[in-house]
């Protein structure tokens, strides 16, 4: 019970403060919202009074491509004042889904490329994903080991095994099961500690093996902040970026493939409990 409330604390305070950062929230470009049959009747005078009360920007986190653009266009604007508050913002809200393990980081990837560009948001992202990541092991060290030994025991007890029939080469193990995910990473985040996987391996296989991942997501946000139109993004320009970059995202996966045929102790099926899923952060 005591677990259960220190966790509850905890995501309260870290909701207020994300809550608090976005009061701040500088003035910025103001939407109009839209226009009914009866305002297209309206005199000059009435239309510039709409104009002034047009409904501000807002911001939330994206669910879809459509809202992940607004997002980006409209912390690009802001960006080219008030760099420090973007980032700081940016940074608050990646760490917060990350540490608490809510799906969505995917999107935040992809808007880091296309506000930061493709070398900063890369390592924007890296850094963040594994300091999220290791927020999320250390909240669930602290607060989570039995609920999540309770909600999912099987798939803690076969990650378990499989943590120990691999502790000869147990770093390239975590590398494996990032590359080529088993089980999701918002699982294997918060199940690291309850099988006693060291805290340094954990951080390196985060930021090494989701290295790939990222890589592709930042560079999608930097295309999406390129691309007007269809015709653009089909282009051959396009398409051999889009090949280039599945060739160098793949090639870290393929070696560690081969590594794990001679080395790793794997036997990956549906009954294992860890099920085959879609990588989720």
């Amino acid at each position: 019970m005591r677990s259960l409330v220190g966790l509850v604390v905890v995501v309260t305070a870290a909701s207020l403060y994300l809550y608090s950062l976005s009061l701040y929230l500088p003035a910025g470009p103001r939407r109009r919202p839209p226009r009914s049959a009866e305002t297209e009747h309206v005199d000059k005078t009435e239309s510039e009074q709409t104009d002034t009360s047009e409904e501000p920007s807002s911001l939330k986190f994206p669910s879809d491509l459509e809202e992940l653009r607004e997002l980006a266009e409209l912390l690009q604007f802001y960006k080219t004042e008030h760099t420090g508050y973007v980032l700081l913002l940016f940074c608050s809200a990646y760490l917060y889904k990350q540490s608490f393990a809510i799906p969505g980081s995917s999107f935040l990837n992809i808007l880091a490329g296309a506000i930061f560009g493709p070398y900063e948001g890369l390592l924007l992202a890296c850094v963040l994903t594994t300091v999220g990541s290791t927020m999320c092991y250390l909240l669930s060290q602290a607060f989570g080991k039995r609920y999540i030994v309770n909600l999912f025991p099987d798939k803690v007890s076969m990650l378990q095994r499989k943590v120990e029939e691999n502790q000869d080469c147990l770093f390239f193990f975590l590398l494996f099961l990032r590359f080529f995910p088993m089980t999701p990473n918002w699982f294997l985040n918060m199940s690291a500690p309850i099988v006693n996987i060291p805290i340094t391996f954990f951080f390196c296989s985060v930021f090494i093996g989701l290295l790939p991942y990222n890589f592709i997501c930042v560079q999608t946000g930097v295309m999406l902040s390129e691309v007007s139109s269809l015709d653009d993004l089909f282009s051959w320009e396009r398409l051999l970026q889009l090949l280039a970059i599945a060739c160098m995202a793949l090639m870290p996966g393929a070696l560690i493939r081969r590594f794990s045929q001679k080395r790793l102790k794997l036997d990956v099926q549906a009954q294992n409990g860890l099920i085959a899923d879609k990588k989720v952060q």
